[in-house]
């Protein structure tokens, strides 16, 4: 289908001009409008997956365009096996987190716009190919998200919404000095990104050391990678419920895919050099440490945040390692906590609209009343800790087999957090769901229809590729290995 990706990523950008046309108090009207706009997305992400080539390791669907040409800058986009699964979930979680905004009632015509031209962000930085848009679009992101925590998050949401931006606002400007030195480097000057990969030879091993590490901070920050991960737990608990999943389900993706998209394929010497044991080591702290500072938590989002950072590590591991099985598990890992934690922050999201607060230890036996939500609950709880059966289990076992032939010590470190997953997800299953049914809760509503809508597509997906895994993989197999190919000369 010719543009297709043109029209995933710029029809809910005509959906947010359209919304912004419409009465402020049609609300109904307001937010059917923007759902229908993700509607499209998505259906063409159901035919992308279908027409996909799964042995052709290079870009499909390409578009090309002139954009700026005293510049030499274009509109290019395209799909490979590293950014395919990305595209399709970000067309499927926009679409859930329009319908699981549906309770938004301030200022809604501003929020759903601003949702609208985040999600034409977050797919064009998938697709780009243009080092120059892809740039763009990484910044068009940076705006509707601080405006979606600054005005409809919590309390403390100016802090957290200002401690968001300027934490990306420094990865941006490391990020554009790179992209200006890929350009000045190369002759003819470009940023067209498959010129700037066969040119990867060219680079001096200096060039490659400073831009790497320049890109690196800039892509650790949106991982999030310690010590940059402090913006993290403040801008989700201070968000939306919607804004939280978008932010854990596919913002801190761009960080490990901008690293194997740039990083990796720009820069396989430097990549050699540096990812091999320190992103690898770096991984395995992240993968503890998250998982000790959500043991340590009182509130039920803040929890979710702290296993992100933790599950996030995984998939540092995974690329540190340059095996087929821990690259694989690395990119499979980022797909499938897209769909773990969407629900687990969905979840959060439909007991606080009904007891307004998120304390852990404030609740207590809430199956008894809420049977329906205790079992979705469970699915996603049981998912996240790395039950066999569901899907986080296969990407992280691959992780773990990958690495483990290349630093067995870093792997045995981190598979003991697999105890600490469990650990605090069980303790919090037993304080919220299970034990005496705390009375203040006895008449509370179980989960509604429109909740279910949200949730049970992404508990199908948890559920099916706990058991094909292939679904995915066969997407990504063969760019990876190309790429994975064109490091390990270096090491």
């Amino acid at each position: 289908m010719e543009h297709i990706l043109t029209y995933m990523t710029f029809i809910p950008l005509i959906g947010a001009a359209i919304v912004l046309c419409l009465p402020r108090d049609g609300h109904a009207l307001i937010k059917w409008t923007a759902m229908a706009a993700t509607v499209p997305p998505l259906l063409l992400a159901g035919w992308l997956f279908v027409n996909f080539d799964r042995a052709t390791p290079g870009f499909q669907f390409q578009e090309r365009v002139a954009w700026i040409r005293s510049f030499n800058i274009e509109y290019f986009v395209g799909v490979d096996g590293i950014s395919i699964s990305m595209v399709l979930l970000t067309a499927l979680l926009s679409f859930i987190c329009i319908v699981a905004s549906w309770g938004i009632d301030k200022g809604v015509k501003g929020y759903f716009s601003l949702f609208l031209l985040l999600d034409t962000g977050m797919m064009g930085v998938f697709v780009a190919l243009d080092f120059f848009l892809f740039f763009v679009f990484w910044e068009v992101m940076l705006m509707p998200m601080y405006f979606l925590i600054g005005i409809w998050g919590g309390p403390r949401r100016e802090y957290a919404a200002i401690k968001f931006f300027l934490y990306t606002l420094v990865g941006s400007a490391l990020m554009l000095l790179s992209i200006l030195a890929f350009y000045f480097t190369v002759e003819p000057h470009t940023f067209d990104m498959t010129q700037l990969m066969a040119a990867s030879a060219t680079y001096s091993r200096g060039f490659q050391m400073i831009v790497w590490l320049a890109l690196f901070v800039g892509f650790a920050i949106k991982i999030p990678a310690f010590p940059f991960h402090t913006w993290l737990p403040d801008a989700h608990v201070e968000a939306p419920t919607a804004v939280s999943v978008i932010l854990a389900g596919i913002l801190l993706k761009m960080g490990t895919y901008g690293l194997l998209r740039v990083n990796y394929a720009m820069l396989p010497l430097a990549t050699a050099e540096l990812a091999y044991y320190f992103l690898g080591a770096l991984g395995a702290f992240n993968i503890v440490y998250g998982a000790l500072c959500a043991m340590a938590q009182k509130d039920l989002k803040k929890l979710v945040a702290y296993s992100s950072i933790s599950h996030m590590g995984y998939v540092m591991l995974g690329m540190a390692s340059f095996t087929p099985h821990g690259i694989n598990g690395a990119v499979l890992q980022m797909f499938n906590h897209g769909t773990v934690t969407a629900m687990l922050f969905l979840l959060v999201g439909v007991i606080y609209d009904r007891a307004h607060h998120r304390d852990i230890d404030g609740f207590g036996g809430l199956a008894s009343v809420m049977p329906v939500y205790t079992a979705v609950t469970a699915v996603a709880f049981f998912a996240a800790l790395g039950l066999p059966g569901l899907s986080a289990f296969i990407s992280e076992v691959l992780v773990l087999l990958g690495a483990w032939q290349r630093f067995p010590g870093l792997t045995a470190i981190a598979a003991t957090a697999v105890i600490l997953t469990a650990g605090y997800m069980l303790w919090t299953l037993q304080r919220i769901w299970l034990g005496p049914l705390n009375q203040r809760y006895a008449s509370i509503a179980d989960i509604n229809g429109r909740e279910l809508v949200t949730l049970v597509p992404l508990a199908a997906i948890v559920i099916v590729l706990g058991v094909f895994p292939q679904v995915v993989l066969n997407l990504m197999m063969a760019s990876l290995d190309q790429l994975s190919r064109a490091v390990l000369p270096y090491l």
